[in-house]
Parts: structure tokens; sequence; C-alpha cells
């Protein structure tokens, strides 16, 4: 068992292990957190930047595996992470499944997937950290998606599940208030989806002409948005922020 130090804060970060998850972790960590590493698959990355970060602060790193599509996963999640750290201070629904479901093509399993990761599993990991969020005065921060207004064409189950985080985000801040804050944060175009397909470059092209900034944005910038919901803006709850260059304007 590694409990967290009294004074020291835990993050736990769903998906924490690769792209923008892991860029929250390190800026989590540098801010002082102890992290709880969440990951589905990918334990080595997982294990990787836990080493990573425990060469700078020492047994502040306990990773966790599990595949977060049910009540029962959310509940062992939240269960090993109190018994391992002691706390939890900070949620960040980061882990997601994303992948095209054109209609007429999409199964039960497709259903349960996506929904699942992007829905379900956050829903009844919120549940069962609420006690220990509201023990601590903590907060939750779901990454919702700007398709979660806007939708994407052949992905009408991973929009759907975004809109559903959003609304699940708005209603948990009533509901958990005074004593947690619940808020998400929207990216847009941030890091492309890797792919072998030769017409994937064109698309990415045609997504950041309808950029107003012109650019594609960086994991920092999510990043910054979570330092600032967790630790900067006691006053701002149930609060959904595009980090997007604008790209939610057009």
């Amino acid at each position: 068992m590694t409990m967290a130090n009294a004074d020291t804060k835990v993050a736990l970060v769903t998906g924490g292990a690769q792209r923008i998850g892991a860029r929250l972790c390190q800026a989590l960590h540098e801010a002082g957190y102890d992290i709880a590493l969440h990951y589905r698959s990918s334990g080595v990355a997982a294990e990787a930047l836990a080493a990573q970060l425990s060469v700078l602060r020492p047994r502040s790193v306990t990773c966790f595996q599990a595949a977060l599509g049910d009540r029962s996963a959310g509940e062992e999640l939240a269960a090993g992470v109190i018994d391992h750290l002691g706390r939890v201070d900070l949620l960040v629904n980061n882990a997601s499944t994303f992948y095209p479901t054109p209609i007429g093509s999409v199964g039960e399993e497709d259903w349960e997937t996506i929904i699942g990761s992007n829905l379900k599993g956050p829903f009844f990991l919120c549940q069962a950290l609420a006690d220990s969020l509201k023990q601590s005065r903590g907060n939750i921060i779901n990454m919702i998606d700007i398709h979660g207004e806007r939708p994407l064409a052949d992905h009408s189950l991973y929009s759907t599940a975004k809109a559903g985080l959003a609304m699940l985000t708005r209603s948990l801040a009533r509901e958990l208030a005074p004593d947690v804050r619940v808020n998400g944060i929207s990216p847009g175009v941030i890091l492309w989806p890797k792919s072998d397909d030769p017409e994937d470059g064109e698309r990415r092209e045609r997504q950041l002409k309808r950029v107003p900034l012109g650019s594609e944005g960086d994991p920092q910038d999510i990043a910054e948005a979570v330092l600032f919901l967790a630790e900067r803006a006691p006053y701002v709850t149930g609060q959904i922020i595009a980090v997007d260059g604008g790209r939610s304007l057009t």
C-alpha cells in the first residue's frame, strides 16, 4: 500500500498513459499532485510514465488497470485508488474510445464500447468516488468534445456519448454542490489520430481551415485548462470550456 502524504492531493486520470492523458498526468504531477494513473491496455506506456515521474518524486505515481465500461469496473477502480492512496481530490475522466459508426453498420458491441467508455464509465466512476470527493471538497473534470455539440459525420455514437457527458457534467455540478465542483473541457484539433489512410492528411487540412486560429492545438493547452479549473477557479462549476482555437464558432 502506498498512502499519499496527508497534505498531498491525489488526482485520478483515466486514460492517462498516452497522448493528452499523459500530458495531464505530467502537468498535475508538476503541480504537486500524486497521480493515480489509469490505463486499459497501455500498460507498458503507463509504467514508463510512472517511472519517469517517480524519479522526480518517489512513490508519487500508482498505476491502475481497468476497462471502464460498467458499474463494477468503476467501483473496483475507485476502491483500489482509495485503498492505496487514501483519498481522491481530482477526477479527470479522460479515457475515451473513438471510431466511425455509420448508420447501418452499428452493432450492440459498438454501442457498449463507445457509450461505455465515454459516458457509462465516467458516470459510475463519478458515483463511486462522490463520497471521497465530498470529503476532500474536490473536483471532477470531464473531457468532452466539440462534437458533443456539433455532430461528426459517421460518428453518431461518439457524438451522442459526448453530448451525454456534457449533460452529466452539468447535472452533477448541481447534485454534488457545494462540496464538489464539476466542469468539462471540450478539445478541438489537439492531437490528430494516427492513421494509415492516405486521405487522412487532407481531412486534417480541411479541419484546420475551419479553425479561426489556424493551427492545431497542443496537449499543454488542455493541461493549462485542467490546472485552471482544478486550482484557480473556486467559483466555477457546471461549465464546459472549449479549447479549440475557435472551431466551435464556425
